[in-house]
């Protein structure tokens, strides 16, 4: 064998910057999930704000039971996204979930874990938007079955919320749920919502709604926010980032409301 050089050491060690990207938005998605990712991929990642993700274990079917069981896992799920490094935002990217377990709960588990940062879910991101967009009377629709519907429903009304109309669609499996294509969508939206709602809200982190929210919006004539698209708009305005994207609906024009 040809003998290679001695492998020199370099006498200096170069300058580092403060952080690779500027910006650190931390995810904690489900086993099964397909759509989180690739939506903040779309929405969020930039040469300037980095998107890194953790899996927690999950089992459907979909059910207040089940998604419960998720609470325990959610601390060593956030304690896995750059260990002991500060994120700016951290996103537990699961609708049904949030609202069954509560976004206190939910908070407090990520923290245990983050100290300090600000956490956002769904839900919590759902009516920011919605009250961003002045929307007060809302339709809602949701893939759930009404078992898992009903506490939706019970939290947005919680939040002085009119609900004008809400429709489920009896799915169990969110897998199944991310095969539901953008334009089926578009015409379950046109047919949920009600003639005097102010806006629709279309829950579930496993729909692909990001891609039909704009077809949506045209469909219905006024604005409507998903679980996705809600969350990265919260995520981006906590990143300091108020770059308008109008191709992901009337949301993403809009700064984030004070609470």
């Amino acid at each position: 064998m040809k003998p290679f050089p001695e492998i020199k050491v370099y006498p200096r060690r170069p300058a580092l910057d403060a952080r690779p990207l500027e910006r650190r938005v931390g995810l904690i998605i489900l086993a099964t999930d397909h759509t989180t990712e690739p939506d903040f991929r779309r929405m969020v990642a930039s040469e300037r704000i980095g998107v890194y993700v953790a899996r927690i274990p999950y089992a459907n079917p979909t059910t207040p039971e089940n998604l419960r069981k998720m609470q325990p896992a959610l601390t060593a799920g956030a304690a896995l996204i750059l260990p002991d490094e500060p994120l700016d935002a951290i996103c537990y990217s699961c609708t049904s979930a949030s609202v069954v377990i509560g976004d206190d709960e939910i908070e407090v588990a990520i923290q245990a874990a983050k100290p300090g940062v600000p956490v956002v879910t769904p839900p919590m991101a759902g009516v920011r938007g919605l009250r961003a967009l002045g929307a007060r009377r809302i339709s809602i629709l949701t893939p759930y079955t009404v078992e898992t519907s009903r506490p939706m429903a019970d939290y947005f009304a919680a939040r002085g919320f009119d609900i004008a109309s809400f429709t489920c669609l009896g799915f169990e499996d969110d897998r199944e749920m991310a095969r539901i294509s953008p334009a089926a969508l578009v015409d379950l939206a046109r047919e949920a919502t009600h003639a005097s709602a102010d806006a629709l809200f279309v829950s579930c982190t496993a729909l692909r709604g990001a891609l039909a929210v704009t077809g949506m919006e045209e469909a219905i004539g006024r604005p409507v926010v998903t679980s996705n698209q809600a969350t990265a708009w919260n995520c981006l305005r906590l990143c300091g980032d108020e770059t308008a994207h109008p191709e992901f609906g009337r949301l993403m024009t809009l700064p984030l409301p004070r609470d």
